[in-house]
């Protein structure tokens, strides 16, 4: 073949080639391209942590970070799997979308500046999470308690505080758990004891108090309790931890006490280092392994003829179970055609039996840690003539139990002088306490609640212990004796948000746009806490401005949280023409007695036109268009110069004026008539918080938390629209 006759083949099959080619290109185009909502997450993580110039390659919005290899970060295909950010000198927070970060396993934030609390939407799949030696402060999120592939957790060297959560009853894959050098308080929370699997567990150097027991039935290597307030006696099983610190405490001397007779024995505890002739840990009763699955032990011939006796045994005993029943079921039909007049007693006998099996459902079906809700009440048929009382399954509660002697003198036996509010389930009092410690005490009046029973109350108070959220006032426990009911929760003040805008007749403190910003997010987040990460959902019921408390730096705090259930649920029947006059209510609530978490969603609606306008919701002092906030304010929320007229005269014109509109949008969304129409939470949550970002990257002239303090006035206007 001649040099001229080779050309056009080669030409051929290099241009056969170019398809393939522009294939393989586009496969990695395509490829390296991130997955959309890790890339949002990642936008919202580097504009939290203040953009800092550190991280090459990171932009605050779009981006490639897989395909572009921004620092810190390892992908796996087009999803983002390990970030790697410690001692870079961050500052700022963690951002509120790291939840959507769904394949990501490792999270490394160590060694930084990182401030404020812990978001409680974490990485759902993380085995990996470090942010030991950085400003944290606040509580554990309680979504730590869903993520059950964590393997690896060190919170240490922060700020945390308050007792920690009963959050690890189903984490058995944890290995590892570091919550030194932080501020926690209280006991130890029982749910340490499902951890059988964790080997290392640093607990110095906080404020924790009680006994240690707990601890004990753990397959430790490692175990520092030091310089904390424990008590008791130290568990002989400690004897065999190999490296074991436990000084600077306030253990007994002497040899422990045997446990009282009516206490069970502990629950033998699963092995990771097994032999031979051991069971296979972690196999649930009745439950058998099988023998031919890879990596369980073989069969011995005395274990096959073990198995063969228990069988026949089984066997006969199911046989005779099922004689002596048809015997009595046919000795009881006998005895029901000899006796009509007993029939009535014969059916109570049944319901009795239907009674005892739908007890033991809810019983099961209200074991699960993750329930946030009361149970639902057990409904008992009860023929006439029979008193048949349902009581709630009982559940196990973390919060402390108090007396009413000691609330009577911590309150000085509920004087006038110390009440500090008043609601629809009772009064609330300023306790303070003879270590110093002051509280308040919720006093609920028998005639406002509709759980009567001790267990019923005991019920919710189980279920309001497991709320923990930083803007959700934080229980700290109650008081069940002598038919009394009351609940004990973190002091915050006696400054609400109706009082700050509707009774501060001192100008130094009026609410600026900023703080009435901060309360609109962090009451947002609180319900997108109760709503969204909660399982099941918690529904507030009562969100008004009464019920959200203002610390010093004027953060909100949400009271009443899950106590719904305690308020009877009173049925309402209203014309449609009145609907808009019941404040905070809902239409579907108004009209039929219908909440639903699209209902909170309108009533935080109704909270943000309060924080725009300083009206109240209902106010009979004005014009009769004007009584009803809702009503007045909703068709003028599209018209800008219109908002501008109804904003608060008490900010005195000083707020960035192009956020009105966007404010406003937020408030539309929330208060639809149709509940469908409402958003969840978490769009709330992202809204208010996108506004707070545009202003912050336009204006950054202060450490405020949204990033602006200069004054923008109506009289101003070339500094009216710098802002936005």
């Amino acid at each position: 073949m001649t040099r001229s006759d080779r050309c056009p083949a080669a030409l051929a099959a290099l241009l056969d080639l170019v398809p393939l080619l522009l294939f393989s290109f586009l496969a990695v185009m395509v490829e390296s391209a991130t997955d959309s909502l890790d890339v949002q997450a990642l936008g919202v993580l580097y504009s939290s942590l203040n953009s800092p110039p550190q991280l090459s390659g990171w932009t605050p919005s779009g981006g490639d970070p897989c395909g572009h290899a921004w620092k810190g970060i390892t992908c796996s295909g087009s999803v983002i799997t390990v970030i790697q950010l410690p001692g870079l000198g961050l500052n700022g927070s963690m951002g509120y979308l790291l939840s959507d970060l769904l394949s990501l396993k490792t999270l490394d934030l160590s060694n930084n500046y990182i401030h404020e609390s812990i978001p409680y939407q974490l990485p759902p799949n993380l085995t990996y999470l470090n942010l030991a030696g950085n400003h944290l402060s606040g509580n554990l999120p309680y979504s730590i308690s869903t993520m059950v592939s964590l393997n690896y957790l060190n919170l240490s060297h922060n700020m945390l505080s308050e007792t920690i959560g009963d959050l690890f009853r189903d984490l058995q894959n944890f290995a590892e758990l570091d919550l030194s050098f932080n501020n926690f308080t209280g006991d130890l929370p029982t749910s340490f004891g499902s951890l059988s699997n964790l080997s290392s567990l640093y607990l110095q150097n906080n404020g924790l108090t009680g006994p240690v027991n707990i601890l004990a039935n753990i397959d430790l290597t490692t175990l520092n309790i030091a310089n904390n307030q424990f008590s008791g006696w130290i568990p002989p099983e400690f004897n065999s931890i190999l490296n074991l610190v436990i000084e600077g405490n306030s253990f007994s001397t002497g040899p422990a006490p045997p446990p009282p007779p009516y206490m069970p024995p502990p629950p033998r505890r699963p092995r990771r280092h097994s032999n031979n002739t051991q069971e296979p840990a972690n196999t649930p009763p009745g439950c058998e392994a099988h023998p031919d699955l890879a990596g369980k032990k073989s069969l011995t011939a005395g274990s096959v003829k073990g198995i063969a006796i228990g069988s026949a045994i089984g066997g006969l005993c199911i046989l005779l179970a099922v004689i002596l029943y048809l015997k009595n079921a046919q000795k009881g039909k006998h005895d029901s055609l000899n006796s009509s007049n007993d029939s009535g007693r014969s059916d109570g006998l049944a319901i009795g039996r239907v009674t005892a099996m739908e007890i033991e459902q809810q019983i099961l079906k209200s074991s699960s840690v993750t329930s946030l809700n009361p149970p639902d009440k057990v409904i008992i048929e009860k023929s006439p003539g029979q008193n048949v009382a349902a009581k709630w399954p009982k559940v196990p509660i973390s919060a402390t139990s108090y007396t009413v002697a000691s609330l009577q003198v911590a309150t000085n036996s509920f004087s006038q002088d110390s009440l500090v509010g008043e609601g629809s389930l009772g009064r609330v009092y300023r306790a303070e306490f003879p270590n110093g410690k002051v509280l308040a005490v919720k006093k609920i009046e028998s005639a406002a609640t509709s759980l009567q029973e001790e267990d019923n109350f005991l019920g919710v108070v189980s279920n309001i212990s497991r709320l923990r959220h930083p803007n959700i006032v934080a229980f700290s426990g109650y008081c069940a004796e002598h038919g009394q009911r009351l609940l004990v929760y973190e002091y915050i003040g006696s400054r609400t948000l109706h009082d700050m805008l509707h009774h501060a007749d001192d100008s130094s403190k009026m609410l600026s746009w900023n703080s009435r910003m901060r309360i609109a997010l962090g009451t947002a987040r609180a319900l997108e806490y109760m709503h969204e990460v909660c399982r099941p959902s918690v529904v507030h019921r009562n969100l008004k401005s009464t019920n959200i408390l203002l610390d010093e730096e004027l953060n909100p705090h949400l009271s009443d949280c899950g106590l719904a259930a305690l308020t009877p649920n009173t049925e309402r029947q209203v014309s449609a023409e009145i609907v808009g006059s019941f404040g905070y209510s809902a239409p579907e609530f108004a009209m039929s007695g219908v909440y639903t978490v699209k209902s909170d969603v309108y009533s935080f609606g109704v909270v943000m036109l309060e924080l725009l306008t300083g009206r109240k919701p209902l106010d009979s002092s004005r014009v009769r268009s004007e009584q009803s906030l809702v009503r007045w304010a909703t068709p003028q929320l599209h018209d800008i110069d219109a908002i501008s007229k109804m904003v608060d005269p008490a900010m005195n014109g000083i707020y960035p004026a192009k956020s009105l509109s966007r404010f406003a949008d937020i408030i539309v969304l929330c208060v639809q008539p149709e509940p469908e129409f409402r958003p969840p939470m978490s769009q709330v949550v992202q809204e208010i918080v996108r506004l707070a970002q545009r202003t912050s990257i336009v204006k950054r002239r202060s450490g405020d938390e949204f990033g602006f303090s200069h004054r923008v006035s109506e009289q101003d206007p070339s500094t009216a629209d710098a802002s936005f």
